[in-house]
Formats: C-alpha cells, sequence, structure tokens
C-alpha cells in the first residue's frame, strides 16, 4: 500500500474518532440506533463476508478457476475442430472412394458388354461356319447322290440296252453266221492280246 493511501486512511480514520469524542451523545444515540437496526447487521455481515473473502483471495481462485474452464472450454473447442477436420477429410475420402469404385464398376460393365458382344460376334461366325460346312457337305452328299443315280441309271440303261440287243440279236442270228462270228474272233484273240 502506497504512502499517501496510509495518510488518508489515517486521515479519516482520526476525524472519525474526533467526531465520535465531540459529538458523543450524538454518535451514541446514532451508535445504539445502527444497533438495533437488523438492516446494518445485514450490511456489517456482507462487510465480513467481502473482507473475509478478500483476505483469503477469493476472486482471484474464481477467476483462476474460470480461466481455467475457459481453458478447458478452448481445448474442447479446438478437439471438436479437429475431429470436424479429421471427419471432413474421412468424408472425403470415402466420397473419393465411392466415385471411385463407381467409375470402376462403370469400366466393368463396359468391359463385360464389350466381352458379351465379343464372344457374340465369335458366336455367330463359328455358327455361320458350321452352317457352311453342313451346306458344302449337303451339297457333297446331293452330287454324290446325284452320281449314285445317275451311275445307276446308265447302268440300268446299259443292262436294258444289252438285254435288248441280245434279244434283237438273237432274233437276228443263225447258227451259220453265229458259228463264223466265233471262228473270226477267235482268229483275232492273238492279235489283241499281243
Amino acid at each position: 500500500m502506497s504512502v499517501f493511501r496510509i495518510a488518508v486512511a489515517g486521515l479519516v480514520t482520526g476525524l472519525l474518532v474526533f467526531l465520535a469524542v465531540v459529538r458523543r451523545s450524538e454518535v451514541m444515540s446514532i451508535v445504539i440506533a445502527l444497533l438495533h437496526n437488523p438492516e446494518f447487521w445485514v450490511a456489517v455481515g456482507l462487510a465480513v463476508v467481502v473482507a473475509i473473502f478478500l483476505r483469503l483471495k477469493v476472486p482471484g481462485i474464481v477467476g483462476r478457476m474460470l480461466d481455467d474452464r475457459a481453458n478447458l472450454i478452448s481445448r474442447e473447442l479446438a478437439e471438436a475442430r479437429q475431429l470436424r477436420e479429421e471427419a471432413a477429410s474421412l468424408l472425403a475420402g470415402y466420397a473419393r472412394k465411392a466415385a471411385q469404385a463407381e467409375s470402376e464398376a462403370a469400366a466393368i460393365l463396359a468391359e463385360a458388354k464389350a466381352e458379351a458382344e465379343r464372344f457374340a460376334k465369335e458366336t455367330r461366325a463359328q455358327l455361320r461356319a458350321q452352317i457352311d460346312r453342313r451346306a458344302l457337305m449337303a451339297k457333297e452328299k446331293i452330287e454324290q447322290a446325284e452320281a449314285a443315280a445317275v451311275a445307276e441309271i446308265r447302268g440300268l440303261a446299259a443292262d436294258k440296252a444289252a438285254a435288248a440287243a441280245e434279244r434283237l440279236i438273237a432274233a437276228r442270228l443263225d447258227q451259220g453266221r453265229s458259228d463264223a462270228l466265233v471262228r473270226d474272233s477267235l482268229r483275232d484273240l492273238p492279235d489283241k492280246l499281243s
């Protein structure tokens, strides 16, 4: 405490004591009236409590408690901000992963469609080749059947012609003529064999 304050406090106290001594009877009646007044005692009690709080430095303690509480709230807010930023980054990461998964799914779908089209083209080409082979085989079988039928018809025609020729020769050929043909044939045989 500064010297000036001590001097002022001493002066005020001295003045109050001087007034109490000079005006003793008036001061005593005021003091007695004050001692019987309940509001005075409430004021004295409040002053004592305030003095005790100031002596025990309660405002400093309350201030430190409030500061500690404010620091705790500030740390919790910082932690909440950090958690929010981490959540935002996780959300962004999941959004990127979802977009990537969606693009991969689209690529897989496009690849599957392309593979299906390629398979369909290959299947159509194989089917076309198989149909062409079977048509060629059928054509060859038809040609072979036609050739066999023509050969059979020719064979039958030759047989019929030979039978007709035999009947015709038998009707026109007599015994003498037949013997002359056999002799001529036997005579020409060595020339034909050589």
